[in-house]
């Protein structure tokens, strides 16, 4: 018997691009049979998209595809879909992240998958949700930032709205369903009834930009936001501004260079002024003067003068790395960490260690690097392995639904199978 968590839950993945991919992934990791349902022709567009190897799969679908299989199949075909068919009454979960209307043209409904299976679980990544008016466009990363408020509330002041390199709209929504697929894993366990589990890119992006929904209620209450640079100096509008590199959680930071800052982009640290940690922070950075100066002993005295504070924060890193920087205020329990740019990340011998980031290998790449996973168990470790080659498992997949050598001869010659 498998040690994994979620060894017998299979899994059909009817998604592509990023965020349903990176909700099932992570269920393939955790011991789930992830089926990966793709277009004999071309299969999911991330396998040609921002090749780094001519006629290979790219690392944007190797980075999202590991420990899955594949089965290459024409779902509009009436053999095809009675393939299909037969999957979802043998499966736990299908995911899908069409465009809005997409599985209902398909004849695969939530209503008729339902009735196929009663306990599968359907889940489904959408732009917005099915109450918003705007449920019928199509989305993609950038646009979700944009209509969930982090692009607007990311960036300096003076400059336009900003997008995150983090996957707030993709991966972070495939996230989100995740933990709606597992949580109506335990309710199916207990009622024997599958249900449909829905999140939107908007919906997710909104969730980690929270803080942010709190500040635009202090702001219509009191008129500022005292933690933002544009306090007290500044003006504030009827939104929540954009607040550079300030921090969002009542303990201002900011991102400081340090030395060789002039030739290196990411010659950087985030220093954090900790309200319960000042008087080791001042002794830290040099400035014991400021622990009983009553212009510097509280965090509301700092705020009109936190620009100086970073200021001369930044003297007292001017000979020094981000890396010894890091590790001076360390002992002196400052918060703080230095910018690491993604060659630093990829190179971290601590990261290869944790199984943050692994090496693994493809059949035709060889080997490559890719994000394993972020949760750590104490009972069993993910193994994580190369993504599947278009339709490499389509055989496998068919003999176990029981079709025989000679169906699965016809299926191909047919055209119906790769």
């Amino acid at each position: 018997m498998s040690d994994k968590p979620l060894a017998g839950i299979k899994v059909i993945d009817f998604t592509g691009v990023q965020a349903g991919p990176a909700c099932t992934q992570m269920l393939a990791w955790f011991g789930a049979d992830v089926i990966k349902v793709e277009r004999p022709q071309g299969g999911d567009v991330t396998r040609n998209q921002l090749r780094d190897i001519p006629d290979l799969d790219a690392l944007y679908f190797t980075m999202l595809n590991s420990n899955k299989r594949s089965l290459a199949i024409n779902t509009k075909t009436p053999e095809g879909k009675e393939v299909m068919e037969k999957l979802i009454r043998e499966s736990d979960i299908l995911v899908e992240n069409f465009a809005p209307g997409a599985m209902d043209r398909m004849g695969l409904s939530w209503e008729h998958i339902h009735e196929l299976n009663p306990r599968l679980i359907f889940g489904s990544v959408k732009g917005f949700n099915d109450d918003s008016s705007w449920n019928d466009l199509k989305v993609y990363e950038n646009v979700a930032q944009a209509a969930g408020g982090a692009a607007s509330t990311t960036g300096f002041w003076d400059g336009p709205p900003t997008i995150s390199g983090s996957a707030l709209g993709d991966s972070n929504t495939g996230m989100h369903l995740m933990i709606g697929l597992l949580t109506a894993i335990i309710q199916r366990n207990a009622t024997g009834l599958g249900q449909k589990v829905s999140v939107s890119m908007q919906d997710a992006v909104l969730n980690l930009t929270r803080v942010k929904l709190r500040d635009q209620q202090r702001l219509e209450k009191v008129g500022y936001l005292e933690e933002y640079p544009q306090y007290p100096h500044g003006e504030f509008g009827d939104a929540v501004p954009r607040g550079g590199n300030a921090g969002g959680g009542g303990q201002p930071g900011w991102i400081l260079k340090c030395k060789g800052w002039e030739t290196d982009p990411n010659a950087y640290i985030y220093f954090t002024i900790q309200e319960q940690n000042w008087k080791r922070t001042a002794e830290a950075i040099g400035h014991p003067e400021w622990v009983e100066d009553p212009d510097y002993t509280s965090a509301r005295a700092r705020q009109p003068r936190i620009m100086e504070i970073f200021g001369e924060i930044e003297k007292w890193l001017a000979d020094k790395t981000k890396y010894e920087a890091v590790d001076i205020l360390r002992e002196w329990e400052v918060p703080c960490a230095p910018v690491l740019s993604m060659k630093e990340l990829a190179e971290d011998p601590d990261m290869r260690k944790s199984g943050t980031i692994v090496e693994v290998e493809q059949k035709e790449r060889g080997t490559y690097l890719t994000v394993g996973s972020p949760v750590k168990f104490s009972g069993f470790k993910p193994d994580i392995k190369g993504a599947p080659l278009l339709g490499e498992h389509t055989d496998e997949v068919l003999a176990d639904l029981g079709y025989d050598a000679d169906d699965i001869r016809k299926l191909h010659e047919g055209q119906v199978v790769a």
